[in-house]
């Protein structure tokens, strides 16, 4: 739908919101005859060409919104602007180009300046920073040049700036907090240099420091630790130096300084501490004992320092810890055997130290999904449970070390002949054990299944069990079971599409029990039955009944007119509208966005709302099934399981989910947790932008992996990486993001990926347009300052090499 040009008769219109309205074409010209106009939201349309200079000329508008849509070209005022009173300017995610014009410099009660997502270059207009009531500033995701505004801040109560992902150049202003309103800076990925201005020490409602990825140098304002709000400081990749207070900030929750010059003892002190990022560095002393006070921290990483002395005994305290990293420092002594004791420990690397004795048996209780301890002078017999050929290059160099299996890269361990005969006598016994049992439990089988068939015969009673307030009944179902109904396969048996009449349609998945499969199927129908038929959702499929069998389940569920997700995006033969085709239909960005969302929300009710939380553990574009308005609903659940205690992981005993999709600690260990439906869903993320197969047989890598080297490639641009069907489509900077998350969600380490909510409120940046009362992106995102750390460093997979610098991987989210 177009606008009208007519509306330009509106004179006395004030206020003009269609925003989400479908809208195409320009912005008619006639908008400048609208004098009467103090509101104009236009956003999340698809509205093209320039923004008409007329507007700029309204002499009551105050509040100007066209974010999202594609508007191109420069931002254009005629001569001198007009509209004196506005208040809030919002035209980011568009494609506009050009510089900022420096008429929006008098613009005395400007407040909000939103232009992120362009592609404006040149310098920000020094005006800009003299606008006496400027509070918010995001430019990020531009090209913009030159340095900052030297006067911002000065004049107006700014209260947070960002310019992050630009070719700023020059130090930051001195005057940013000069009327104590400041609290965010996000300004990494840039150029800036010089020393941080000591203005900065004074701001004490300082929340958010992220200058990474820049060349600063000298020492930290002693100020900035005083900041009682202060929660994230990311500072790495800088030529920072100084030393870091014994006690840090209560409120820290984020601490990133690697590489960097930093020098003198680990803080000893920081009472919220999740995460220490502050590898290759000059830390030296000891590891504080008081270390193990930090209850929540999850990630130690400090490889590549100059630490000492021995590693804390009461490190087993820190029951959160996923990730510990201490390699290449001087650390001496035995590795504790209360490091066994972390509960949910997957990554470890005390490689290149000086540690000594022998590796404790304790360690053999943790699952680890990356193991280092090479190069150290440990000695005696790697435990028995750590003998793994995941773990065969985790202890080479290391002289005194011995295995009994030949596959891990040490020498063999010798033992004499009394030993082998002992061991030989075990070995028989547990066999002959063992054939007894598999004989006493095929007699006791067979058995049973004789007196089944002498009792049951074939004609076993049916029980229904309802989930909803339906007119369903057993011979309604049953009559609908035929070959001519069958739509599809399911995880262990055929979908049927049944026509109940006036009662609509359903799909029923029929579960058949072999002789050898019974127990097993047994188990994934009583799974799928607990959990669709306890939880609610608009994102997840709608269990409506069960029919239990002697020999056959059936799940009746709602019918889900486009079928699955995966037959849109690979052009597989589907049923769809009672007839087999295939599809010739491409979906367009807007739409597989929202699909991403529905999956999100669904998938984020699961690991965020339901109690305990449920893993899926199934997660594939093919169990996501779309209705006539293309929602998005996640199904199947034959594998989904709940955890028993919230932050428990659930431990299970085979593989979970199908290949393509499985997050790599599925291979190495058997305590999961919902990092695996992260996983999976990032490899729809990355279907979704790409349009490829998750496990294509023709290529030599999965599609997580193919997508991460089309990261690496420097000379490919991102964009060849995104499906040649949507290309062309506007929205090229929304599918990028998509596509760098989806890299994100696909991280080796559970412990860097983010969880399900910071993923949806990421995909709802991308989605979500700024209406009336419209709230800044980082006062309503607390998953941004995770993402966007995460920006400019490399991706770390889990290897067997004793050097292990690379960390998580680029993402400019």
């Amino acid at each position: 739908m177009r606008i009208p040009s007519e509306f330009g008769n509106l004179t006395k219109l004030t206020f003009l919101w269609m925003t989400k309205a479908n809208l195409q074409g320009e912005i008619p010209a006639s908008f400048a005859q609208l004098t009467g106009l103090t509101q104009l939201d236009l956003t999340q349309n698809s509205l093209t060409g320039a923004i008409p200079a007329g507007i700029w000329g309204l002499p009551n508008l105050q509040y100007l919104y066209l974010y999202k849509n594609n508007l191109s070209g420069s931002i254009i005022i005629d001569g001198t602007i007009g509209a004196l009173g506005l208040v809030e300017i919002d035209l980011s995610m568009n494609q506009l180009t050009g510089s900022i014009p420096h008429e929006f410099g008098k613009l005395k009660k400007l407040s909000l300046l939103y232009l992120y997502y362009n592609r404006l270059s040149d310098e920000i207009p020094a005006s800009i920073g003299k606008l006496p009531s400027l509070s918010t500033l995001r430019l990020f995701n531009n090209g913009l040049t030159g340095v900052l505004p030297p006067e911002l801040g000065k004049n107006s109560p700014l209260i947070d700036i960002e310019v992050d992902d630009n070719k700023i150049s020059g130090e930051l202003p001195d005057g940013l907090c000069d009327r104590g309103a400041f609290n965010s800076i996000v300004v990494f990925n840039n150029n800036l240099t010089g020393r941080i201005p000591p203005s900065l020490g004074k701001c004490s409602k300082l929340n958010n420091f992220q200058i990474h990825n820049n060349r600063f140098s000298g020492e930290l304002p002693d100020g900035i630790w005083s900041a009682i709000n202060l929660t994230t400081v990311m500072v790495s990749n800088n030529t920072l130096s100084g030393t870091l207070p014994e006690k840090l900030p209560w409120n820290l929750t984020r601490l990133e300084i690697e590489n960097n010059r930093f020098t003198g003892s680990i803080p000893s002190s920081a009472d919220r501490l999740q995460v220490l990022l502050g590898n290759n560095n000059m830390f030296s002393g000891e590891l504080p004992s008081s270390l193990a006070g930090l209850l929540r921290l999850q990630t130690l990483v400090l490889g590549g320092n100059m630490i000492t002395g021995k590693i804390p005994d009461d490190i087993s305290l820190l029951k959160s810890l996923s990730d510990l990293d201490l390699r290449h420092n001087r650390l001496t002594g035995q590795i504790p055997a209360s490091i066994g004791l972390l509960p949910v420990l997957t990554f470890l690397d005390l490689s290149a130290n000086h540690l000594s004795g022998p590796i404790p048996l304790e360690m053999g209780n943790l699952k680890l999904n990356y193991l280092n301890l090479s190069s150290n002078q440990l000695t005696g017999e790697i435990p028995t449970a750590l003998q793994s050929r995941a773990y065969d290059q985790s202890f080479v160099s290391n002289p005194g070390l011995c295995a009994s299996k030949s596959y891990v890269n040490v020498s063999t361990c010798r033992s004499g002949s009394g030993g082998l005969a002992r061991g030989l006598r075990i070995l028989f016994f547990v066999l002959g054990a063992v054939v007894f049992l598999m004989a006493l439990a095929f007699a006791t089988f067979v058995y049973g299944d004789l007196k089944k068939k002498r009792n049951g015969g074939d004609l076993a009673a049916w029980k229904l069990t309802s989930f909803q307030s339906l007119d369903i009944t057993e011979s309604s179902i049953l009559r609908g079971i035929r070959d001519d109904n069958v739509v599809g396969g399911g995880g262990a048996g055929k979908v049927f599409k049944i026509d109940l009449g006036d009662r609509g349609i359903v799909a029923v998945k029929k579960i058949w029990n072999g002789r050898n499969l019974d127990s097993r199927l047994e188990k994934q129908f009583q799974s799928e039955v607990q959990i669709l038929g306890s939880i609610r959702h608009k994102n997840i499929v709608k269990l409506l009944c069960c029919l239990s069998g002697a020999d056959t389940k059936l799940l009746v569920y709602e019918y889900m007119e486009n079928g699955s997700l995966d037959r849109w995006l690979h052009r597989k033969r589907a049923w769809v509208g009672g007839e087999d085709r295939s599809r010739d239909e491409q979906l367009d960005w807007p739409t597989r966005l929202e699909i991403a969302v529905g999956a999100a929300r669904g998938l984020c009710y699961m690991h965020h709302d339901c109690s305990p939380p449920i893993i899926h553990r199934d997660v594939k574009s093919s169990n996501i099934l779309l209705d006539s308005e293309f929602n998005a609903r996640v199904a199947d659940f034959g594998l989904a399981r709940m955890l028993v205690k919230p932050g428990e992981p659930d431990t299970v005993s085979v593989i979970a989910g199908s290949f393509g999709y499985i997050a790599p600690e599925c291979g190495y260990s058997r305590r999961l947790n919902e990092k695996v439906d992260v996983y999976s869903f990032g490899v729809v993320l990355l279907e979704l932008t790409t349009g490829r197969e998750a496990n294509n047989d023709g290529e030599q890598c999965n599609l997580a992996e193919w997508a991460w080297q089309q990261l690496q490639e420097e000379e490919a641009e991102l964009s060849d990486a995104i499906d040649m069907a949507i290309r062309d489509s506007p929205y090229m900077d929304d599918m990028t993001t998509v596509f760098k998350l989806g890299l994100l969600c696909t991280e080796a380490l559970p412990s860097r990926r983010p969880s399900m909510k910071e993923v949806l409120q990421i995909l709802l940046r991308c989605h979500r347009p700024p209406g009336v009362g419209y709230s800044p992106i980082a006062e309503q995102d607390v998953a941004a300052p995770l993402l966007r750390a995460n920006t400019g460093s490399r991706r770390q997979k889990p290897s067997h090499g004793g050097d292990h610098d690379d960390h998580i991987m680029a993402c400019n989210v």
